[in-house]
């Protein structure tokens, strides 16, 4: 089956090239990396340039309007995702951070997995921004799949970097609502309505924590309280109507 593993990129020179050369050594010659990039300022598109890879397909992302802020908006984040996984052609989706770096067997562990299951999650190892492993395990305990949509909706755990899943789920998944926050949620909570969905306990990424990332860490949330409750209203209605109303409309 083809592989079509989604990143998205925004200033990541500096690690970047580590991540590209952990993922491209697990694919064949007829699976793809596609990478989004958001307007870099940075050397990021000049290394990905330099692979020179048929393999990787550079895709640009218009929606980043930031006018110079730092903070880059968690919406942007998952349209940039969305960006890349619209150009994937492969039958078992991958996604992909721009500063991890995938363990060797995290293809073949997952693909294994897709035989049977519509979506599985991984564990995943921590590291600084020296490689220096800060965290063994990413989640406290074993994670048991799947959770139903509210208990996704109060605590989301879908960790987009250590999933991966078949089209079907890619199929109903697009197009993301405006907006989107939560897009591994998203992507995790239809999965779960669709068909099996598994966690395993085998840590195939190391996932790195610095200033600059964009995801959660284990702990305590930065966001307000105001921001987390806003957008886990908006996405049990994005869901909801989805499954249920986009769905009905569709069979008319």
């Amino acid at each position: 089956m083809k592989i079509s593993v989604c990143m998205a990129s925004y200033n990541g020179a500096k690690y970047i090239k580590e991540q590209i050369s952990s993922i491209l050594i697990q694919l064949n010659e007829n699976d793809e990396l596609i990478i989004s990039d958001d307007g870099s300022t940075d050397n990021t598109v000049n290394i990905i340039n330099s692979f020179n890879d048929s393999r990787i397909i550079l895709v640009n992302h218009t929606r980043n309007r930031q006018n110079g802020k730092s903070k880059y908006p968690h919406y942007l984040v998952s349209s940039n995702f969305e960006n890349a996984l619209n150009v994937a052609r492969g039958e078992l989706i991958f996604l992909s951070d721009q500063d991890d770096i995938w363990c060797t067997n995290k293809v073949e562990v997952l693909s294994s997995y897709l035989k049977k299951y519509l979506l599985v999650m991984s564990d995943c190892s921590i590291i600084d921004q020296d490689n220096k492993i800060i965290a063994k395990s990413f989640f406290d305990k074993t994670i048991v799949l799947p959770r139903g949509l509210l208990q996704n909706i109060v605590k989301p755990l879908y960790h987009g970097c250590c999933i991966a899943f078949r089209r079907e789920v890619l199929n109903v998944a697009l197009p993301f609502p405006n907006r989107m926050i939560l897009h591994d949620s998203w992507i995790g909570i239809l999965a779960e309505k669709l068909g099996q969905v598994k966690f395993i306990d085998d840590q195939l990424v190391l996932y790195r924590r610095h200033s600059s990332n964009s995801s959660y860490s284990p702990g305590k949330s930065k966001n307000s309280f105001f921001f987390q409750f806003t957008y886990r209203v908006r996405l049990f209605f994005q869901v909801v109507k989805r499954l249920f109303l986009d769905n009905s409309s569709n069979k008319k």
